[in-house]
């Protein structure tokens, strides 16, 4: 028995196509012993940079709550701008990774514009409840005026563009930064909650 509570986390689904991270490099998955959370980070590189969703991790793992991780391959830049390399993109694959859990947790930047679009790009085709986790300041109606649906503001119908839905939403965890103590226990007590309606 470690900790309070043992907890099993598979090898990387792959060794990662790109530099940066260490083992947790873009394109990789590590699953826990039971699908429950998983938490999506961007791809690591100059700019993105993973720390933030380790820290988020590791509480979440401290509070007995089963945590997979996965990087997306092409988790940086912005969605749909025509770029060959740089721009954000998730495949059907990490799709399916995804809906295999029952609850997302995003970490994304502090560009709300790009914010707004890369949870929208991950929700469109990931029918899961999902909690975003981010530097810049947002709520429901910046990601329902996008169509994107949310637990407590609809979007138009005419615009809904999303399977998934926006729970929670947490701010101020800057990426690349340690993240706050009291960050860290609004991300656990929203999780918590969550997981709670989704079984019960």
């Amino acid at each position: 028995m470690f900790d309070r509570e043992t907890q099993v986390v598979d090898c990387r689904h792959g060794m990662g196509l790109g530099k940066g991270g260490g083992l947790a490099q873009r394109g990789t998955l590590s699953e826990a012993g039971r699908p429950d959370v998983i938490a999506i980070a961007m791809s690591p590189g100059r700019r993105h940079i993973t720390k933030p969703v380790c820290e988020l991790t590791s509480g979440m793992r401290h509070e007995n709550i089963q945590v997979s991780v996965l990087v997306l391959n092409a988790g940086s830049g912005i969605p749909n701008v025509g770029m060959v390399s740089g721009s954000f993109g998730i495949n059907p694959e990490e799709v399916a990774q995804i809906t295999r859990h029952k609850l997302a947790v995003i970490h994304v930047g502090n560009i709300r514009d790009h914010v707004v679009k890369k949870i929208g790009a991950i929700l469109k085709d990931a029918d899961i409840p999902a909690i975003v986790v981010s530097q810049t300041p947002l709520d429901f109606e910046d990601f329902a005026e996008a169509g994107i649906r949310t637990r407590s503001v609809k979007p138009k119908d005419e615009y809904i563009l999303t399977r998934g839905k926006v729970m929670e939403i947490v701010t101020g965890i800057t990426r690349g930064e340690t993240c706050p103590r009291d960050k860290l226990n609004e991300l656990v007590k929203h999780v918590k909650t969550t997981m709670q309606s989704i079984y019960n």
